[in-house]
């Protein structure tokens, strides 16, 4: 932020230590009364935008497209049947596996009964027990297997465009459709690591996009990197925000406020009113009628305004425009441009005068 240079160093330097001629009238200057206003202290940050949840659905198992259960672009729910993939070799192989455990199991009965009539073998029963749970882990594998020829959606979000038509063969791990929630969405960006102290889980954010010009969003920061990235000293942080009306989109640029704190009592004073000189910042105060020039110390900026950490209490008036044709000790017509009439001046001494 840039603040209008008044006056050369030489001839500012000068008129601080002599005591000019003045216009008797006064020349007009435009002022106003030094307020307090609430300051919300914060950290800015830029970052993307991220669904809640997001994955590409790909098969588990090879097969042609038997039938597509969705709309792109719609809403589904967790569990719901998304596509369907031909089955009915492995509905055979089911039915096979079935059949063979049905048969093991009579087997084993079989044993069993002879045993306990002490006419069997405890070595026939042991080798039929085997056997039926062999075939019935065979008869999970089996249900497995065709199970996965049904892909359901995993979670609750919004289906995106597909890239397969229904009859296609599709084979293991290819693309098939993306699911995104989009319900709550998450926020990734970084933070210097001199501001680590400031923040926290839980902490408020306030999240806009270009996309959406007026719109702010509310969120909360969730997680933090364990560690600091060695090259840019960053720290990685990653925050949820509420979705309203799911304007929100995954891949938007997003600019981040982090609040870390709020001032109700912040003096604040227009950027036009200071004047900077060297590496020290003044403000022209009205005192009786005459000009002083104030050293300040200054804090945060925020629309057009400064923050006054020291040299200036609420009251005072200060110079906002014409300082270039008045001096210390020259006296001033003010005009009040903040909506008040002129009260009467305060008789303490200007902090840092």
């Amino acid at each position: 932020m840039k603040f209008k240079q008044f006056l050369p160093p030489t001839l500012l330097s000068l008129i601080l230590t002599c005591t000019p001629a003045v216009h008797a009238q006064g020349l007009p200057a435009e002022v106003i009364h030094v307020q307090s206003k609430s300051l919300i202290h914060m950290i800015e940050a830029v970052g993307g935008l991220s669904g809640n949840e997001s994955i590409i659905l790909r098969p588990e198992q090879s097969g042609s497209v038997e039938k597509v259960l969705f709309t792109e672009g719609s809403t589904v729910k967790s569990g719901e049947t998304l596509i369907v993939l031909e089955s009915s070799l492995y509905k055979a192989q089911l039915q096979e596996s079935k059949a063979r455990v049905n048969l093991s199991r009579i087997a084993y009965n079989r044993a069993a009964s002879l045993v306990k009539k002490k006419v069997g073998s405890q070595q026939d029963m042991d080798s039929s027990l085997a056997q039926l749970q062999v075939d019935q882990a065979q008869q999970q594998v089996a249900q497995t297997q065709l199970d996965k020829m049904t892909i359901k959606a995993p979670f609750d979000g919004v289906i995106g465009l597909r890239k397969f038509s229904p009859g296609d063969y599709v084979t293991v791990g290819q693309d098939l459709v993306e699911l995104t929630d989009i319900a709550t969405m998450k926020v990734d960006f970084k933070v210097p690591e001199n501001q680590l102290a400031n923040i926290h889980n839980g902490q408020q954010i306030k999240v806009q996009v270009d996309a959406l010009p007026g719109e702010t969003f509310n969120g909360s920061i969730y997680a933090i990197a364990p560690s600091i990235d060695e090259r840019s000293h960053n720290i990685a942080i990653r925050a949820r925000i509420e979705n309203r009306d799911n304007l929100l989109r995954p891949g938007l640029f997003a600019r981040i406020q982090i609040i870390t704190s709020t001032n109700e009592n912040a003096v604040m004073v227009p950027e036009e009113a200071i004047i900077p000189q060297n590496n020290s910042f003044f403000v022209m105060t009205v005192n009786d009628g005459k000009i002083a020039m104030s050293p300040v110390k200054l804090g945060l900026r925020r629309e057009g305004e400064v923050n006054i950490l020291e040299g200036l209490a609420t009251g005072q008036v200060i110079v906002t425009a014409g300082q270039i044709k008045l001096f210390p000790g020259s006296p001033v017509t003010p005009i009040f441009v903040d909506g008040t009439e002129q009260p009467a001046q305060p008789s303490a001494e200007q902090p840092g005068a």
